[in-house]
């Protein structure tokens, strides 16, 4: 447990901007606090819910929302089937409920974790806990508190968010396969986004760099069988 809540609690800092942001954009839309804390508790994907707040309309287009939103979060199947083989001794119910809080930081971190040892279902549930009742709070703050926050990006606090997935990525590097991974992936990603409209880029860079890691080969690493 303790150390889930340490590795994750520099990505808990990193994303508060971005959920003070989103609560106020919500707030702007005419989204209540209420709403706001039921979107984030139940979706509970950052990337998803800011399209669907820049969406957001009277009468609320709910086929559009529900499509835009799977479509984003198509990489989660991919980052589910990478970690399939290392939660699989958690259980039926605890590895649903793993699935449900894993999102961008999480999965990274559970991945380096999974390269040094087996993974733990209180490592796992203790890092997607913190991020999930952190991502809540501090969005229900900004729908609470709305126009007073204003852009974070005037206090330089918009790169946090960068900062931290560039982290997650040097804890991820084992050497020249993952550069050709990642290179595809943003490749791909910067190929679709100028081509293309809409968030298609996001499952278009997952796939490009789950393909380019499939045909190069995993790493053959021995790990532990030790469960910390």
């Amino acid at each position: 447990m303790r150390d889930g809540a340490i590795d994750v609690l520099p990505a808990a800092v990193a994303v508060v901007p971005f959920a003070l942001l989103l609560g106020a954009l919500a707030a702007q839309k005419g989204i209540s606090v209420p709403e706001m804390v039921l979107m984030s508790a139940t979706v509970f994907a950052g990337s998803a819910q800011f399209v669907a707040v820049d969406i957001w309309r009277e009468p609320v287009p709910w086929l559009l929302l529900t499509v835009t939103a799977l479509m984003i979060n198509l990489r989660h199947l991919l980052m589910g089937a990478s970690l399939a083989g290392k939660i699989g001794h958690f259980g039926t119910g605890t590895s649903l409920i793993a699935l449900f809080t894993m999102v961008d930081e999480t999965w990274a971190l559970a991945e380096r974790r999974a390269a040094r040892t087996k993974l733990s279902a209180t490592y796992f549930l203790t890092m997607g806990l913190i991020l999930y009742v952190n991502w809540i709070g501090w969005t229900g703050l900004g729908a609470a508190l709305g126009g007073l926050i204003g852009d974070p990006s005037r206090y330089g606090a918009d790169f946090a968010f960068p900062a931290i997935f560039l982290t997650l990525l040097v804890g991820l590097w084992q050497g020249p396969r993952t550069g050709v991974a990642i290179a595809a992936s943003a490749i791909v990603a910067a190929l679709v986004y100028l081509s293309f409209e809409g968030p298609w880029f996001i499952a278009a860079g997952g796939i490009a760099g789950a393909l380019a890691g499939a045909v190069i080969g995993p790493a053959d690493e021995a790990v532990t069988e030790t469960v910390e």
